[in-house]
């Protein structure tokens, strides 16, 4: 009876995905009803082959790491992916013959730019925060991840997520919001994922052997929880066509800057802070072979960051149609939110005590080390550049590009790579990585990418600000766009040396990674029985 379901469900959907593309009024939507007609096509065939065949019984007291592995894998690809993106468009502003002229603008800045930070933030960073999420959440609760399979569709959901919205970019199918760029039916598709994401998660949880919920689930639950609400509100929208890709966003002007913004800085808040802080609240521990520093601080400095976060946003909007009230309340916020991020820093290097020697040793606790420091020093540069008197240096200049690129790429990046380096070994039972010594070309490869980047961009971006505000005797500017523009050719060309050496880095992880899985076979960890956890 179910297989028959599923074929006639798969049936419907290839036929209407036709339907579609046949009768969708731009190219981005026919695209996505053809990849979707394909993939729907494809599992129709797989299903009719198994029809009526038995299926092998799943051994449900293990833990489910195949989805694990697929998500390190997929993690690894999509960061080569999403820095390549960079590194070209890094470029393209240094020298704007890149900007190709194919007959349609699929390669220029305007369709990449927003490929690239999809690509790194949530391709990137979204496939390693999932598959973190379902190893820490088995490991600490003692527990099969909950719903068999269910697990595998958000994987492979996010997947075509990732797909449709980076062919969308492509084929100029946005609704132009920033970090929120797909249009109505991803987002939509995105829901279903996401709410499927939760419901493993929360399930797991539920039938846990441990009763304490460590710490990093909670980051991790808060994660899932604020960016759903987050994705919900502001992707509001009414499709102009059921076959078509453009919609209209229901809120306008300065209220659907605010939602936007609220939005924004919150999927930096509970997407790129919260989420990789579960992360590394688990990791850090594990690699240092020391419990965390203050398990009291942990849980004050997440109750005070999931509070303060949520009114930070408006200080993306000092000095525009919003009014001076709700700006100068994100600004407060902002600046109160340095001490509990400071909070999370202070705990994660603190955990290293007694284990400070590794880092002589250690490449992969250095890069938690690395990836730590960064994260202070993006959590005090942050509410600095929120202070309204900053913020008319810094705002829309390349400061602002640098700031962001320290925390993605030094915080968020680097606890990453420390991620899969502790993973890929223990999924595909290695005592350690192929090769050590590449971790440690990795670690410096990256390192010295981000410096330059970010350096120049913090050079570049004040004296951008600068020459904008400059002013002679008789109060008219002295420089012109272009004049600024010409300014910073010299810093542009060091921020794009600075991505190669961090893509180069990430090609060096994917190799290694490769040889390690080559080298390894997957491994099977049976969840302990309630009386070996009662035990531990």
């Amino acid at each position: 009876m179910i297989d028959t379901v599923k074929l006639i469900a798969l049936g419907l959907i290839a036929l209407i995905a036709a339907l579609a593309a046949n009768w969708g009024h731009d190219i981005s939507y026919q695209v996505h009803a053809l990849i979707i007609m394909a993939i729907a096509a494809v599992m129709f065939i797989v299903q009719l082959r198994r029809f009526g065949s038995a299926q092998p019984a799943v051994d449900s007291t293990g833990y489910m790491d195949d989805v694990i592995r697929a998500g390190v894998i997929a993690t690894g690809f999509w960061g080569v992916v999403g820095f390549l993106a960079g590194v070209f468009i890094a470029f393209q502003l240094a020298f704007p013959a890149l900007n190709f002229d194919w007959g349609q603008p699929f390669t220029n800045f305007g369709r990449l730019r927003p490929l690239h930070t999809s690509a790194v933030i949530f391709a990137f960073g979204g496939n390693a925060l999932i598959m973190s999420s379902f190893y820490i959440v088995q490991r600490t609760c003692g527990a099969r991840l909950w719903g068999g399979n269910l697990a595998w569709f958000v994987f492979w959901g996010y997947q075509l997520f990732i797909v449709l919205a980076a062919t969308g970019y492509l084929l100029g199918g946005t609704q132009s919001k920033e970090y929120a760029e797909p249009e109505w039916y991803i987002d939509i598709w995105l829901t279903l994922v996401w709410v499927a994401f939760l419901a493993v998660y929360l399930g797991t949880i539920f039938k846990r052997q441990e009763k304490h919920i460590y710490v990093a689930n909670w980051f991790l639950l808060s994660f899932i929880i604020t960016v759903a609400m987050l994705h919900l509100v502001n992707n509001i929208s009414i499709p102009v066509s059921i076959w078509g890709s453009k919609s209209v966003q229901v809120f306008s002007g300065v209220q659907d800057a605010m939602v936007q913004w609220w939005y924004g800085h919150n999927a930096v808040g509970f997407f790129l802070t919260a989420g990789f802080l579960g992360m590394m609240y688990y990791f850090v521990p594990k690699q240092a072979g020391r419990p965390v520093f203050s398990y009291k601080l942990s849980i004050i400095h997440f109750w005070a960051l999931i509070f303060l976060y949520i009114w930070a946003g408006p200080h993306h909007l000092h000095y525009t149609a919003l009014p001076d009230w709700a700006s100068t309340l994100g600004m407060v916020f902002s600046v109160i939110l340095w001490m509990p991020s400071w909070g999370g820093m202070i705990n994660g290097l603190m955990t290293l005590q007694g284990a400070w020697d590794k880092l002589r040793t250690d490449p992969i606790i250095r890069m938690m080390v690395i990836s730590l420091a960064f994260y202070g020093m993006s959590t005090f540069e942050g509410p600095m550049m929120s202070i309204r008197a900053v913020n008319s240096l810094s705002h829309y200049t390349d400061w602002t590009i640098g700031h962001v690129h320290s925390g993605a790429l030094g915080w968020n990046g680097m606890i990453t790579f420390a991620a899969l380096y502790f993973l890929t070994p223990k999924l595909w039972g290695k005592k350690e990585m192929y090769s050590m010594s590449a971790i440690n070309w990795h670690f410096w490869l990256a390192t010295l990418g981000i410096v330059l980047y970010a350096s120049s961009m913090w050079v570049t971006g004040i004296m951008e600000g600068l020459m904008w505000r400059e002013v002679d005797a008789q109060g008219f500017l002295v420089n012109s766009f272009a004049d600024t523009v010409s300014a910073k050719f010299p810093m542009y060309v060091v921020r794009g040396l600075g991505g190669v050496l961090f893509l180069a880095g990430a090609i060096v992880m994917v190799w290694n990674m490769y040889m390690t899985i080559r080298g390894g076979a997957p491994v099977r960890v049976a969840t302990p029985s309630p009386s070996q956890q009662q035990a531990a």
